[in-house]
């Protein structure tokens, strides 16, 4: 490790070691504020209503947004980790633990990537770099939560979602559904005088799982798709006919599938109109460590952004400069707070940070520090091309163009 990795190394293992769950986040996102004013690049640092942490550098025409979520997931069955999910120890030249890859590099990466530009060219930029919240439980909401609340409208974003220094321009959307049927109860020795609802649903979950052999496929984004992830009923007792039973769908949208389209396919199924069922989008109801009350529809949209643009050039010239190896333009198979900066807003977006997507939410996570050096080099390569590019050029104009609305 170089010396001058040391200090983002450090801070990486830190912020590892502070468990961080969704609407836990305090402790980490104040390690993080302490560690934005200690670099002394940061104009100003402060947290939202939701508690996100956000620094700003400079005063320019052009905002690009940073954005790394540093609230993660649970470490299931410790028992399955081959270290202390905790512990942010290097092994093999690699930091692990719980959200070494989902996405606590890129928040280190991110401060530091930024710090060093903080001295060139800020009368071109202002760069918001932003630790936000609450992403595991409700993906987009804290963006969109800064964008419509907060008053904070980036001209172009950046994710630190994993993509293993690669590029990323896109993602499926995706839904949390329910569709509920009604029986009748009756005494379970007299059963033929009930209607049960299980029964009734049983045939509806077979056309859903016919269903999903035929959606809607994407040569960029892959295919639709459908599961039914849990089922629940309802009953007077356990010797009684059950008068209720809801099925939870999972529905993932590919490009040109949007929520009514997908509900429409749903109502439209034989065995829902013939049980006349109920189907109905989710709602997400948390809180913030802040204390403030979230509420979102479960829905969010697919999204890609035109490989063509402005903002995925710079991203790809950039990575280029860094990479230890030629970078490549993909898609992230998960859904990330893009779904509010680009899917519900059109504003540019595309994402870049160490790590493997497929070791997100495993026992395995872990990140290469030689590819979180290559991160740090990324974010300030990028801010230098954009601001650049500002100074001479009207970047926000164009910014706007060459999008493809995924929703």
């Amino acid at each position: 490790m170089t010396e001058s990795m040391q200090p983002v190394a450090a801070f990486l293992q830190d912020i590892i070691r502070i468990p961080s769950l969704s609407g836990k986040e305090e402790e980490v996102v104040r390690r993080i504020a302490r560690e934005m004013d200690a670099t002394g690049a940061f104009d100003e640092v402060r947290f939202d209503q939701l508690g996100s942490v956000i620094g700003r550098i400079g005063h320019g025409p052009l905002t690009v947004m940073l954005d790394a979520h540093i609230d993660t997931v649970d470490i299931g069955d410790r028992s399955q980790w081959a270290w202390d999910p905790y512990g942010a120890e290097i092994v093999d030249g690699q930091i692990t633990g719980r959200g070494a890859v989902d996405e606590k590099p890129a928040m280190a990466c991110m401060l530091y990537g930024a710090a060093a530009f903080s001295k060139k060219c800020r009368e071109h930029l202002t760069v918001y770099v932003v630790g936000s919240v609450l992403e595991e439980d409700c993906d987009g909401y804290p963006l969109r939560h800064l964008i419509e609340e907060e008053g904070i409208r980036p001209d172009m974003v950046v994710l630190g979602e994993p993509t293993d220094l690669n590029v990323y321009r896109g993602q499926r959307g995706r839904m949390e559904l329910t569709i509920s049927v009604c029986g009748r109860a009756a005494h379970g020795a007299h059963c033929d005088r009930g209607e049960n609802a299980v029964y009734k649903m049983a045939p509806i979950i077979s056309e859903i799982e016919a269903l999903h052999a035929r959606l809607k496929d994407d040569v960029l984004l892959g295919k639709g798709s459908v599961t039914v992830s849990r089922i629940e009923s309802t009953s007077p007792s356990l010797c009684s006919v059950a008068d209720g039973c809801t099925i939870y769908l999972d529905r993932r949208l590919t490009r040109g599938e949007t929520k009514e389209s997908a509900m429409a396919e749903l109502e439209a199924l034989p065995s829902v109109q013939r049980a006349r069922a109920r189907v109905a989008v989710r709602t997400y109801d948390g809180v913030a460590w802040t204390g403030r009350a979230v509420h979102q529809e479960a829905y969010y949209p697919a999204w890609v952004l035109e490989d063509e643009h402005p903002l995925v050039r710079a991203g790809m010239e950039a990575a280029a400069a860094v990479n230890p190896r030629p970078p490549r333009l993909g898609v992230w198979t998960f859904s990330t707070n893009g779904v509010a900066t680009m899917g519900r807003f059109g504003i540019p977006t595309i994402g870049y940070a160490p790590g493997r997507e497929e070791l997100a939410h495993s026992v395995h996570e872990a990140v290469a520090v030689a590819d979180v050096a290559c991160a740090v080099g990324f974010y300030t390569k990028l801010l230098e091309n954009l601001a650049e590019q500002a100074s001479r050029t009207d970047v926000r104009e164009k910014a706007g163009r060459g999008m493809e609305d995924g929703r």
